[in-house]
């Protein structure tokens, strides 16, 4: 099957002000009830959560799709897609609802770490758009005045014995923290493509990266497209300047023979399918997001 993928990649360049926050809390309690993102702007990761949820409205807007003509479906296993309903868009789907017009399948996933808030989408029939998954994960130790090498340690829970050898200490800490952080995004956009709870156990699965291949309960998971990049993110966060990086990751099942893993190491590699904005462009269109 051949369905793009697009990737919407938000900075968080500065905090949201308490009128900021009021307005988008609203807009997801009125557009996005599902996410039942509790209020409380004293904790930042609802913050987080408020704007990843709002993504999908700002991609509809930026279609040009108004509110009445979509809606937020889920499937049986948990997997949330967009119902888009129009007279002269393609039949993708091969379906045609009660009116008589067609409708066209978003599947999507969102996830955030930090500063970086992120949302991947394709459109196509729907049993072929929703096993799609985002994982994002800061090259960052946390909190951070431990060790890179005390930091991997506390995720050797989530890795199997192969992996663990991957991210030894005598690697160095670069390395080893950038490996580690690759597993952490590949394992978390796998699980959430498939629509599986965080609380999956992780070291079921195992990525060996050096013979691109992945097994789920030491058999081979084969159909399966994951791409790999780094997100460089630098600017202003109040009067500070900030450079932060993020491995970040996309599974996708598309039913072939085997599994691709796609390896973008440049910023003009990502350029066609990867957007970059930030807090401030979002906070512009708010207003719009519920016409």
């Amino acid at each position: 099957m051949d369905c793009p993928l697009l990737v919407w990649m938000l900075f968080l360049n500065r905090e949201m002000t308490v009128e900021e926050y009021d307005q988008c809390h609203h807009t997801t309690r009125v557009c996005v009830p599902h996410a039942n993102v509790p209020y409380a702007r004293e904790q930042l990761d609802t913050s987080r959560q408020i704007i990843a949820h709002m993504l999908p409205l700002l991609m509809m807007r930026h279609r040009r799709v108004p509110r009445s003509r979509w809606k937020d479906m889920v499937s049986e296993n948990g997997k949330h897609y967009i119902e888009q309903v129009c007279s002269g868009c393609p039949d993708i789907d091969n379906a045609m609802n009660p009116t008589g017009r067609l409708r066209a399948m978003i599947g999507y996933h969102l996830a955030y770490d930090n500063n970086l808030i992120g949302m991947v989408m394709t459109q196509g029939r729907q049993r072929d758009v929703i096993n799609v998954g985002i994982g994002i994960k800061q090259l960052a130790v946390s909190p951070p005045d431990i060790s890179v090498n005390v930091y991997a340690e506390s995720f050797y829970h989530k890795l199997t014995p192969l992996e663990m050898t991957f991210v030894k200490p005598e690697e160095g800490d670069e390395v080893v923290l950038r490996r580690l952080c690759l597993l952490l995004a590949l394992k978390q956009a796998y699980i959430k493509a498939i629509g599986q709870p965080m609380g999956f156990d992780w070291a079921r699965l195992e990525f060996n990266i050096p013979n691109n291949s992945v097994t789920g309960d030491n058999i081979p998971l084969l159909g399966w497209e994951f791409r790999v990049w780094t997100s460089d993110i630098g600017g202003s966060r109040g009067e500070v300047n900030v450079e932060e990086k993020y491995q970040c990751a996309i599974a996708f099942f598309r039913g072939t023979p085997h599994t691709r893993f796609i390896w973008q190491k440049e910023r003009k590699d990502i350029e066609s399918w990867v957007q970059f904005i930030n807090l401030d462009q979002l906070i512009n269109v708010v207003p719009k997001l519920m016409d």
